[in-house]
Parts: C-alpha cells; structure tokens; sequence
C-alpha cells in the first residue's frame, strides 16, 4: 500500500507556513477537535489523485479551520465509497450551494452517494432541482447541513439517516494546489444555505 505524501508546507511564504484557523462557529469545540490520524488517512489515500500532499495530524484543529492554502475534508464521503474528485452531481451540489465539504452531515453524503449510485448504475436523468422537490437543506446548529424530507412525504431513500457521532472528529487537510478545483473551492463556511 503506498503511504501518503504529507507536508507540513516548508514553503517561505509565510501564508504556506500558517495553519487552517478556526472560523469559531462550532458549539463546544473542545469535542470537534481532529482525531483521524495519519495511519487513516493512509488507508483512504488511493481514493485521492497521485499527487495529493495531505497535512499531517494537528489535533488542535477544528473542521470549520480555512485557509487559502489547506482545505479540510471529511473522511465520511470516502468511508462510504466516494473518491477525489467527486462525480458531477455531487460536486454540482455543493458549488450550487456553497457549502464547504465538512458542513456536510453523513446523512447528507450518504443521500448523495446512494443518488450517484442511481444515476450511473440505472443511467438516471436526475438533477438537482429534483432533488430540491425530495428534500430540504437543513441546519441543526454550527452550520452543518443535512437532507430533510418534504414534510408529509415519505423519506425518498430508506437507511441513509443512521446516526453516527464520530463524524465531527474525522476530518484531513489537504493541499489546495495539489488537487482539481482546490483553489475554488470555499474558503469559509457558508451560513445559511439552500437547494
């Protein structure tokens, strides 16, 4: 298995040297801190562009950390399946509503995931305004989104609610230069989103 490039950025500019800073947006933060260790990030490594330089654990980093050289991913996406860059659909989603991969829930990456599945296992025709009529974005505090079903609808996809709490702790930083559309992507939390 290979091992992950990680640097901790020796470059002179001194914006490569600092580290992704809190946005203090989280509710009790000290229980948000990193605690996906390198060895696991190693094992989600060929799911990334040969290339990719990830930072190496910092556990006094939150997932609502920015900057314009790092960007923070959760490792959710790529446990269920997902790998980097992410398909059309899934990524027209989140430029659609500008929110940061980490504000995303499980819940959310598992609706989307099962939707990728769909699409391409059945060659569905499904976008994201269809997706608007299925669900609601919702927040439930230090915003982080979630799919919500349309009240007095059924739940559209069966088992992707299952609650997990150790989400929030398994989170990586990786080179925005070293991989496709890092520097475009959002360099703050977004506040309030929608479909």
């Amino acid at each position: 298995m290979m091992k992950m490039v990680t640097q901790s950025s020796p470059n002179k500019d001194q914006d490569h040297d600092s580290p992704p800073k809190s946005q203090n947006l989280l509710r009790n933060p000290s229980t948000k801190l990193c605690r996906f260790t390198d060895p696991e990030v190693d094992q989600l490594y060929t799911r990334f562009p040969l290339g990719t330089v990830f930072r190496p654990l910092d556990s006094s980093l939150k997932s609502d950390s920015v900057s314009s050289v790092w960007v923070c991913f959760p490792a959710a996406p790529f446990q269920i399946g997902y790998s980097y860059p992410f398909p059309e659909f899934t990524q027209r989603f989140f430029t659609l509503t500008s929110t940061c991969y980490s504000q995303a829930m499980t819940m959310l990456w598992r609706v989307l995931y099962t939707l990728k599945q769909i699409i391409s296992d059945e060659g569905l025709d499904f976008n994201l305004s269809e997706l608007s009529r299925l669900y609601n974005l919702v927040s439930h505090g230090c915003h982080r989104f979630q799919f919500k079903a349309k009240p007095q609808q059924p739940h559209p996809l069966l088992k992707t609610t299952k609650n997990d709490t150790s989400w929030r702790n398994q989170f990586f930083f990786m080179r925005r230069d070293t991989i496709p559309l890092g520097n475009s992507l959002p360099k703050k939390w977004t506040l309030k989103s929608r479909i």
